[in-house]
């Protein structure tokens, strides 16, 4: 199976986000290049009508500068921890099938004799490092279907840091759409694609999932909010992918989601629920 070059070999650099500083505001305040160009500043991650900014250290000066430029909108609260505090568990390699996924600054000495392909993930301050249940299952599944199957594409809604991505990437996927509606998901996700040189086999942009549904792929993956899913699920373009996994579902919403494919032409060819609460399908079209 062809696959892109992989990183040079292991080497160990220092963790870049040995502490956070973040800035809750009611709003979402407009920057300048200044505060862009900022060295310690990581980005805006925004919700709704809510934004957090991060930054390395604290830059109280910077935050004065916003609040200026931003008259009327109210620092709601600051934080300060680790990395690994904001993301739930420590940043370390681990392995789903034959990958490897390790953050840049530990990268584990891989046996050569083996058939390991190697995925740096950067996390940034995107939120998780890939060991939720429902993203390892999404991993595992998609190793399975690109080592059995003959996939040429997939659709990658909801691509937080573009794991499932690089994973479809690494495993010989010519072409990889990735999409997120948080710009900062996006910009992680092309600071990634960068990282694993597969720029020629990955195109991250900013949509919302049910604005996307009608691009060509094999494969769709949405491992997203079941608000959006069952939408998703709706859309004319859902039934002209090949296979899908939907995932990131409870168990009251995976019913919910079963019985609304219930009448379509697919098959449900599994569905697992390991820690018994987070579901992942992986169905096909009939």
């Amino acid at each position: 199976m062809e696959t892109s070059p992989v990183p040079e070999p292991a080497q160990t650099l220092e963790n870049p986000y040995q502490r956070l500083v973040i800035y809750n505001f009611e709003g979402i305040p407009a920057l300048d290049r200044e505060i862009e160009r900022d060295p310690l500043f990581l980005g805006m991650w925004v919700e709704e009508e809510t934004s957090f900014l991060f930054f390395k250290d604290r830059a109280d000066a910077s935050i004065h500068r916003i609040q200026a430029r931003n008259p009327g909108m109210a620092l709601a609260e600051t934080y300060e921890m680790s990395c690994e505090e904001w993301h739930g568990g420590p940043i370390e390699p681990y392995f789903v099938e034959s990958l490897c996924i390790a953050p840049p600054w530990n990268r584990p000495e891989l046996p050569a004799e083996e058939r390991i392909r190697e995925i740096l993930l950067d996390p940034g301050v995107v939120f998780g490092t890939g060991r939720h249940q429902t993203t390892e299952d999404c991993l595992d599944l998609i190793h399975r279907l690109f080592t059995r199957k003959k996939i040429s594409s997939m659709l990658d809604i909801g691509t937080g840091t573009g794991l499932l991505s690089l994973g479809a990437a690494a495993l010989g996927s010519p072409r990889v759409l990735a999409c997120d509606f948080n710009l900062l998901a996006v910009k992680t996700c092309l600071a990634n694609i960068r990282l694993n040189r597969f720029q020629d086999r990955i195109l991250a942009f900013q949509a919302r999932g049910e604005q996307v549904m009608d691009l060509e792929s094999d494969l769709l993956v949405a491992n997203i909010h079941y608000d959006i899913m069952k939408i998703l699920i709706q859309t004319p373009g859902f039934l002209e992918k090949r296979y899908f996994i939907l995932s990131g579902l409870l168990n009251s919403e995976a019913k919910k989601i079963l019985a609304d494919l219930d009448p379509m032409p697919v098959r449900i060819v599994e569905r697992r629920c390991p820690d018994g609460i987070w579901n992942t399908i992986l169905g096909e079209r009939a």
